[in-house]
């Protein structure tokens, strides 16, 4: 079992995932403010903190920590510029800093596909905080979904055919690849395998094919019943 510090793990994607990694027989912890306790998941351990600040999050970790970076504006707009950069950006460049002030064993970041011909500032900010990891050299995995489905995430499957059929066009196959939709469940299960197994060093880039072809080995709890 790996030591696990989640930021932004009582949102949409990161409820999911700590579900996941609870059923595996990990035991996360969630970095969440106090007033956000209540919204940690069942199985994860509350522990109080800023994900804005590089010293809140530095205190939470150790050389063996795995960090996964799940911190982003909710429901992503164009007309919520400022937030992205006030909050995406500015909460993973304290998570590298942490990281890197602590030499920790392996970060997660869940940015987004790019390049992408819509949702501009959203996608500079998460492409500012993959440049962040790069120049820490800190070992990472960067995930990069486009849209996730899921409870209150569904309005995309209108666009399933039209993904289809580009799919089929070889002008169109690769950005309709690359900016196709994933599941909940599937990103859920991403991330838990790139929390799993992390590249042995440098950089590990999962792309929305890869999202969806993750697979995760039996768990601890699994061998041990």
């Amino acid at each position: 079992m790996r030591d696990i510090l989640v930021t932004g793990g009582t949102g949409y994607i990161g409820s999911r995932l700590m579900q996941m990694l609870v059923g595996r027989g990990h035991r996360p912890r969630v970095l969440t403010r106090e007033v956000s306790v209540a919204r940690v998941p069942a199985g994860a351990t509350a522990v109080i903190g800023n994900a804005l600040e590089a010293a809140s999050i530095a205190s939470a970790l150790q050389p063996d920590t795995t960090l996964v970076h799940l911190v982003g504006t909710p429901h992503p707009s164009p007309a919520k510029a400022a937030e992205f950069v006030h909050v995406d950006l500015a909460s993973i460049r304290a998570s590298v800093a942490a990281a890197q002030r602590v030499g920790i064993s392996h970060l997660v970041y869940l940015s987004v596909a790019h390049p992408a011909p819509a949702m501009h500032a959203y996608v500079a900010a998460r492409a500012e905080g993959e440049r962040a990891i790069a120049e820490a050299g800190v070992r990472a995995t960067v995930l990069r979904p486009w849209y996730v489905l899921g409870p209150g995430h569904r309005w995309p499957v209108v666009l399933l055919p039209f993904y289809a059929l580009a799919e089929r066009i070889p002008a169109w196959r690769d950005g309709a690849l690359r900016l196709g939709l994933v599941r909940l469940d599937q990103m859920a299960t991403a991330l838990t395998c790139a929390i799993e197994c992390p590249p042995s060093r440098g950089i590990s880039i999962v792309g929305v094919p890869a999202i969806r072809a993750a697979r995760l080995p039996p768990s601890s709890l699994a061998q041990a019943a």
